[in-house]
Parts: C-alpha cells; structure tokens; sequence
C-alpha cells in the first residue's frame, strides 16, 4: 500500500467509527483559504501573482544583476530639510540569478543609529504576503498618519540595525517574473533564491560585509528562516562567495514544526476558554490523523504533503467553527464580518503613481498577498524545518523563537512545545532552566527562557504581529539580542531613541 492509500484509509477510518459520532468540519480549499487570509486583512490585490509580458515593465531601471536607488517617499512629513542621501532610504531589483525571468524587489533602509550596527532582514509570512506588511505596521521606519501621510515609526527596528525587506517568493509584493516556472515551490528554491540575494546585496554594498547578519521575520516564514539561515551556514563554509557574517535567526509566531504545532492547537484553545471540553475531546479525534499525515508527508514534499493540509487544517477550522468572529491573530479582538486588520492603506498607498515613480517600478501593481504563491507552496506547509536548526545551534548561530500569548494561529503554546522538544546538545539544561521576566521600563513584558544559543521569549499582551503590538519591547528585544544581553539588563528604549 502506497503513503496516500494509507493516509485515505485512515480518513476513511476517521470518518466511518461509529464510536465517534463525529464529523469532519468542512474544510476550506486551499485557494478559498488564499483568499480568506487576504480578505481578513483588507486586502484587495488586482492580480493573483506578478507574471508580466517580457518586458511590458516601464521601470525606470531593469536589473541585470541588482540595481538600486536612493528615494524618498512622498507625503513623508517627517523628511522636511532632509536629503534623499541623509535618509539612506534604498529600493532595488536583483534580477534573481537561477531563474528564467524574475526580479526580486527589495528596500534597504541604513541604521538611524550607527553605520556599524547589524545588518537585519525581515520575511513576512503568508506565504505569499509582502513584506511590506511589517515595513509599515510593524517594525519599519515610519507609520501611516492622517490622509496617507508617513510619519517617523519611534520604535522602528532601523533605530538599532540596517533593515531589508524582500518580497519574496517571486510574484510577491513589486517581485515579478515572465515566466510561471519561476514560482517557488519549496524552501530549497526560496532559501537559494535569497541567498544569491545576499551575495549580490552584499556585492553593492561591501561596507557592510563585516557587520553581523541576522535573519528574523513572521508566521509563515517559520519556513523560510531556518532554511534560509541553513543556506547561508552552508554558503559561508563551502566559501561559496562573500562570507555573511551570519550572528542569528529569529522567528515569531511561527509555523516551523506542524506536527507538534497543529497538535498544540486544541490544548491552546481549552486553556484560553475558547471551547469547552467535550469540544475538544471531539476535535483531538483528528489528531491521531494529522500526526500520520504528517509522517507520511515527511520532509520531502510528496503527494501527501497535500492530503496532510487538508487534514490537519480541519484541526483549526473545527475551532473557528465554534468561535465564531474572533480574530485568530489576536484572541482579545473580534473581527467585524470579514475584516480582521485594516491594511488597506499600504495597498493604496503603494499603487499610487507618485510612490511608484519615487521607487522606480513603472507601472508594476503591488500584489500585497499572492493567492498563486500560496498555493505553489502546499507541498511545503507541513514539512518539519526544524531538523535543521541543532546544526545551526551548535555552531554557535543563536536562535530566538518568539510569540505573542493572543495569537491562535501560529500560537505560543506550540512553539513552545517543538522549541522543548528539538534535539540538540543542549537539550536538557534549555529544558531545565528557569523561566525570567523579560522586563522594559521595569514592567515585565514577557517570560524569557535561555540557553547558550537559545531563546524562547513568551510576549505579553500580544497577538501574532508582536512589533506592531508591542513596539516598545520589540524594539528592546532586538537591541538585546543582538548585542548578546538578552537576558541581562540593557539600557532603555527611550534612552536609545532620545540619543539618535
């Protein structure tokens, strides 16, 4: 009996027990839950995905390798009197090296602090969602204020490191292609993509090579940072070119290891009274299920990789089933019909011509989620990317795992629980070590756990997007981590924001 045929008698199992009594919730298909996600955030996209005509770009510059340009947005209310080159605000196409057609789009935005401060690189998660997302409502350098004007972010992650944003993977964001085969389809095509970003970044701008490298970012990119971070490991031993100067990776509200983390759902759910305990005695019948889906899924991305999706996503839509409205990014709120979050401003702000004229894209439409890039990376989703990650520890690249206690969907609970069980060297004393007040402005602002090159911090009162939730302790956590006092006692955020 082949892996599918097992995994569909086990449904069949599943669905016939009379001792059950239960039903599968209707599972949405993957394109409906595409657009759902998108949906929920305001989002509107004219296009599934950025496949042009050869050519039929107008912008102002076309990579042939990587291509960048000093801008200022416009409305920035805050740049009166400042210089486009004092800003070190950068937009850029890297024409991506294996590929057919396709130009990844990038902003680089320089430390407001110091030119020695590391060099951090955010993905934003969907998959298929454009990074842009964090730029402007998380951890960027500036904020929408009134009538689509911007305005300095005061915990903007640039007040302590240089900042990348990449619409990643190609289609994303002002990303495009002319070709459909250049869609990625698993880690191995988005982290080697990124890398050879990452050459050619570090190629135009050779004073940052010796600055510390750090890989951080959100939700779905659970999936690319551990991957991306073992391509870079891997690039800088075989002395593929530029040695990066890779310190770290970080991950918040992560989907990294699906078969612990889809399990941890229903315990999540009964211990912040979203349902009762008969509702999740039902729902833990599909567990058993999700675990062998998963298994047979494996880390290869096969057939069943797809079955387990299905399977396991019932899992989470059995508990939105019962509770109704609620913002599964942030259990205290309710979304008002379908709207969840309003980030309508970017998408409107960014198709503006003026705004694309200062970047330099043409008349490219800014896809702020890709449904297509979210489909061609199903065969990905419940790939385990964790088993990369000891490696990478025990070379010394520190790892911190992040969560918000709100958020449902990628919640803390489960990243908890796979950071917990992740074999490594140093396995036991992680496990063993006392939890610590993580503390800003001496109020505790989460719960930190640590270990040699190991972190998990729990942040209070918080949902999935923590820097847009927490700035303050965001920014604090960045600072400390990246200058290796995590646990210790760092100078204040204000102090750092008051001496730039």
């Amino acid at each position: 009996m082949d892996r599918f045929s097992l995994l569909l008698l086990l449904l069949s199992l599943l669905y016939l027990s009379p001792a059950t009594s239960f039903r599968f919730p209707e599972t949405r298909s993957p394109a409906t839950q595409a657009q759902k996600l998108i949906r929920d955030l305001n989002l509107f996209p004219k296009h599934s995905v950025n496949i042009l005509a050869r050519h039929a770009t107008n912008a102002s510059f076309r990579a042939t390798k990587i291509v960048e340009k000093p801008f200022r947005f416009p409305n920035f209310v805050d740049a009166d009197g400042v210089s486009v080159e004092d800003l070190g605000h950068h937009a850029g196409y890297y024409q991506i090296q294996h590929s057919n057609d396709a130009q990844m789009f990038y902003f680089f935005f320089e430390s407001r602090n110091n030119k020695n401060d590391p060099v951090v690189i955010w993905l934003t998660g969907g998959p298929g969602c454009s990074s842009e997302l964090a730029l402007f409502y998380e951890n960027g350098p500036f904020k929408f204020g009134e009538n689509l004007t911007l305005v300095w972010n005061e915990y903007g992650w640039d007040r302590a490191s240089h900042l990348l944003y990449v619409d990643q993977p190609t289609g994303t964001g002002f990303s495009y292609s002319s070709d459909k085969s250049d869609i990625r389809h698993d880690e191995q095509g988005v982290s080697d993509d990124l890398y050879d970003f990452l050459q050619a970044f570090f190629a135009e701008h050779p004073e940052l090579v010796d600055n510390d490298f750090y890989i951080t970012g959100e939700s779905y990119a659970g999936h690319y940072i551990p991957a991306f971070a073992a391509r870079v490991h891997q690039g800088n031993k075989a002395k593929e070119g530029i040695h990066i100067n890779l310190k770290g990776f970080a991950i918040g509200n992560g989907l990294t290891d699906p078969a612990i983390q889809y399990k941890a759902y229903t315990d999540y759910a009964l211990d912040m009274g979203l349902i009762k305990e008969s509702q999740y005695k039902r729902i833990n019948l599909i567990v058993p299920v999700c675990e062998a889906a998963i298994k047979l899924c494996g880390t290869d991305g096969t057939v069943s990789c797809m079955a387990a999706y299905l399977v396991c996503n019932a899992i989470f839509s059995s508990i939105i089933s019962i509770t109704g409205n609620i913002n599964y990014y942030d259990i205290r709120k309710e979304c008002i019909g379908s709207l969840c979050y309003d980030f309508s401003d970017m998408e409107t702000f960014l198709n503006k011509k003026s705004v694309r004229e200062a970047l330099g894209v043409g008349d490219i439409e800014f896809v702020s989620c890709s449904t297509s890039v979210y489909q061609a990376l199903l065969m990905d989703w419940m790939r385990n990317l964790e088993v990369g990650i000891p490696g990478l520890l025990e070379d010394g690249i520190k790892l911190l795992v992040y969560a918000g206690e709100y958020d449902l969907i990628c919640n803390w609970l489960g990243n908890s629980r796979w950071v917990h069980s992740m074999e490594w060297k140093g396995k036991e004393p992680f496990n063993a070590s006392s939890e610590i007040p993580f503390e800003v402005d001496g109020r505790e602002a989460g719960l930190l756990k640590n270990y040699g090159p190991l972190s998990f911090l729990k942040v209070h009162d918080a949902g999935h997007m923590v820097p847009m939730d927490q700035p303050k302790a965001a920014l604090e956590m960045l600072k400390r981590w990246t200058e290796g006092s995590l646990k210790g006692t760092a100078s204040e955020t204000e102090s750092l924001v008051s001496s730039i």
